[in-house]
């Protein structure tokens, strides 16, 4: 390659003056042979080793393709949002070495936030197996090795025709043969507005304006499960055949509570006030509250024999430890429903329409939907939470790339006493689900039937950095777990 520098950058155009300076600093680095731009419109100004790429899309197979054709380079870095500003560390020769002494096809850092009034460390987090979901973060900027791209495609097939999912196809093929590592040092900057909100965000998934991205996502991440032998067929799965011994009530609402004082009363009434052609009780497992929840629990538990209370011997439980408690106690009915201490159900026959998709469709669990509101019970965004991403015929499979079933859940009570639950307090209902959709149908309710509230303090507020890496690599985890299983299961067939 004679003095060809290794890196050939590929990046959006904006419009202003800080896409032009940053643009001017990245060339000025020894390792950049040549910036591709990708963009539609006109620029009045092509700066010297730079070339455009007018297919359209930045993540599409033509756009990729494109790519490949022009880059001559060992590497390339993508930078789809923003450029960065690389530090004075040697950013990217640091990167190359760890791609070379790593054997790594794909190679991301840290990094900090420039909000204009000081930096904020941003660690990411490390690749796993179960590191799918499209949404992963690799921040700003990813460096990949050119020819383990050829070898992937070549290996795999190219890029499905997409508009949107190329670069994720292209990830999960690299994953395969090759490592994807994590550079756990910031070594660039993003200038950032920190007001962005990230709720919705978080929701992207279920919002219908995003489905035709979402089919896109979902199609190459079945087919990824095809290649790695964790694909499971619908005609695999079974119904639940419940058996004949007799449980003290038909239904049972758990309810596990630390201290949640101003709600729990609440919670426990719309459950109280449920409507059914059927028994049921309620099992509030009070998890040692010291506010003043035990009292208001204790003293409508004398009033009302369908309350059961319950309070743990252990102190060590999390809130899928409080449900493994309630499940397996002897008041526990045949089917267990969902209430947490901060919501309400939407109204009187939420547990019978939830009760009769149980039954009716022999499922071993049942998932409806909900509307996220505020203190006041008036909607805000996201508003209608539905999941209407899931299909019967792949919700199974497509359930490992996404972040949640949903709410309400209601579970066969004698699967969950084999399946157990994990004693997390976040994920724990997840890890149910991805078990019990290896093996069993699991039915959906797309009209809401719960209100989930939202204020500052509770645990969906707005979380740090370093509590959303936890959740993400706990829940990267148990995909991981979940698609070794899986591949067992089909190796076994």
């Amino acid at each position: 390659m004679g003095n060809m520098r290794p890196i050939t950058a590929v990046c959006t155009f904006r419009v202003g003056t800080l896409f032009l300076s940053a643009l001017r600093r990245l060339l000025a680095s020894d390792m950049i042979e040549e910036v591709l731009i990708v963009t539609r419109q006109q620029i009045p100004e092509v700066l010297p080793r730079c070339s455009i790429i007018d297919t359209g899309a930045f993540a599409s197979r033509v756009t990729l393709r494109k790519v490949l054709e022009k880059t001559k380079t060992e590497y390339l870095i993508f930078m789809q949002d923003a450029i960065p500003v690389l530090s004075r560390s040697l950013t990217l020769e640091k990167m190359i070495d760890a791609a070379r002494s790593m054997n790594a096809a794909l190679v991301y850092s840290d990094y900090y936030e420039d909000t204009g009034s000081g930096k904020i460390f941003h660690p990411l987090i490390d690749y796993q197996m179960g590191s799918v979901r499209d949404d992963f973060d690799f921040g700003y900027l990813a460096l990949l090795s050119v020819p383990d791209i050829r070898n992937a495609l070549d290996h795999f097939g190219e890029t499905p025709a997409c508009f949107h999912g190329a670069l994720y196809d292209l990830r999960l093929k690299l994953s395969i043969d090759h490592s994807i590592y994590r550079i756990p040092e910031g070594l660039y900057s993003i200038i950032t507005h920190r007001d962005q909100q990230n709720g919705e965000a978080h929701f992207a998934y279920v919002d219908p304006r995003n489905q035709p991205l979402q089919t896109e996502m979902e199609s190459i991440f079945t087919e990824h499960l095809k290649r790695i032998g964790a694909y499971i067929s619908p005609d695999k799965l079974e119904l639940m055949q419940e058996p004949a011994d007799p449980f003290p009530v038909k239904a049972s609402v758990i309810i596990p509570v630390k201290n949640r004082r101003h709600t729990v009363a609440d919670a426990i009434h719309s459950a109280l006030t449920q409507e059914a052609d059927f028994t049921f009780n309620v099992i509030v497992v009070d998890n040692h509250s010291t506010d003043g929840t035990t009292d208001i629990v204790a003293a409508l538990a004398e009033k009302n024999p369908a309350i059961c209370h319950i309070i743990p011997d252990r102190h060590d439980l999390g809130i899928g430890g409080c449900w493994d408690l309630g499940i397996n106690d002897r008041a526990c009915g045949r089917y267990a429903v969902q209430l947490d201490s901060d919501d309400l159900y939407e109204n009187h026959l939420v547990l019978e329409t939830i009760v009769d998709a149980m039954r009716d469709g022999s499922y071993a669990m049942v998932v409806g939907s909900y509307t996220v509101v505020n203190e006041n019970l008036e909607q805000i965004p996201p508003g209608l939470i539905d999941h209407r991403e899931w299909t019967d015929e792949n919700g199974h499979n497509n359930a490992l790339r996404v972040n949640g079933l949903g709410a309400p859940r209601a579970f066969s009570t004698t699967i969950m006493r084999q399946i157990g639950f994990l004693n997390v307090s976040y994920g724990e209902d997840y890890a149910a689900a991805l078990r019990i959709s290896r093996q069993y149908k699991i039915g959906r309710i797309y009209e809401s039937l719960y209100l989930c509230r939202r204020w500052p303090g509770n645990t969906d507020a707005g979380l740090s950095i370093e509590a959303s890496n936890n959740n993400n690599i706990f829940k990267d985890s148990l995909r991981s777990q979940e698609i070794i299983k899986r591949q067992e299961l089909g190796r076994n067939e």
